[in-house]
């Protein structure tokens, strides 16, 4: 299947869940936002969350500063 990840063009064999497609992507899962076609997913929704091809998907991780 086809998604969008930040706007590139990923695959993904096997299950759609979206926990599957993070962990694939993202080596570390603290302090990040996911967001499916414009509407955020919380992360206890993740494993159960199932992705249909064309997908967007937007990941953004906090960052300390100031």
């Amino acid at each position: 299947m086809k998604f969008f990840v930040n706007d590139k063009e990923q695959y993904l064999n096997g299950e759609n869940s979206l926990e599957n497609l993070i962990s694939k992507t993202i080596s570390d899962t603290k302090g990040i936002a996911v967001a499916v076609n414009n509407s955020v997913v919380p992360k206890n929704n993740w494993e159960k969350f199932q992705l249909k091809e064309s997908d967007k998907i937007i990941i953004i991780k906090a960052t300390q500063g100031g």
